[in-house]
């Protein structure tokens, strides 16, 4: 069974043992606790251990002196074990037997936790609550340029459009000044066709 020891400065240590699927245990000055502890420096309603997927956790319910792992303050502490921290100045420390830690593992590996920690002990910095896994980040391909309207085909299409209006604005003033079809003129412009070069002259006897 997890078990806690509450040591009250100047006061002999007492130990605590409850069920592995104990739901929730409640910590305080008040009586009416799971856990009374005699300090002046724990409120009334200090604090609540509550069984979480994994493990369990300790949550601040808005006392005075507060939760403290190490020198930091916090709302929610996860639980390890072996794992020791205060409540106001009273001490707090949480242990697990081998069997326990193992099914713990248990549910944790077969994913009944909604998330889960890892409790770093070698630092004195608070532990995260949950270790969510990584979320899957739906990665943004490179936006491609937005191609331009039409691209080389549309330019080469305006190029004969314009030259073709250039060319029949041309003719209907060809036209206009000479009275007659500039196709006309071209044709006439055009030089006399040669002799083919492989053409023989005619020989007369």
């Amino acid at each position: 069974m997890p078990r806690v020891i509450i040591t009250v400065p100047e006061k002999t240590a007492q130990p605590y043992r409850f069920q592995l699927d104990h739901q929730s245990v409640t910590l305080g000055r008040g009586s009416d606790n799971d856990i009374a502890i005699d300090s002046g420096s724990v409120s009334v309603k200090h604090a609540e251990m509550r069984r979480v997927g994994g493990g369990y956790v300790l949550r601040d319910l808005g006392s005075t002196n507060g939760l403290k792992l190490g020198d930091q303050r916090g709302e929610e502490i996860p639980l390890y074990h072996g794992i020791s921290l205060k409540l106001g100045d009273v001490a707090f420390d949480f242990t697990l037997t081998e069997e326990e830690r193992e099914a713990l593992a248990q549910e944790t590996r077969s994913g009944a936790a909604a998330g889960i920690w890892e409790a770093d002990k070698s630092t004195s910095r608070l532990p995260p609550l949950r270790d969510e896994p990584p979320r899957q980040v739906a990665m943004l391909e490179p936006a491609e340029p937005e191609a331009k309207s039409g691209g080389p085909t549309l330019i080469l299409l305006i190029i004969l459009l314009a030259l073709a209006a250039f060319g029949i604005g041309m003719a209907i003033r060809f036209q206009k000044d000479t009275g007659g079809p500039l196709i006309d003129a071209i044709k006439a412009k055009r030089p006399p066709q040669s002799t083919p070069a492989n053409t023989a002259p005619a020989l007369h006897p």
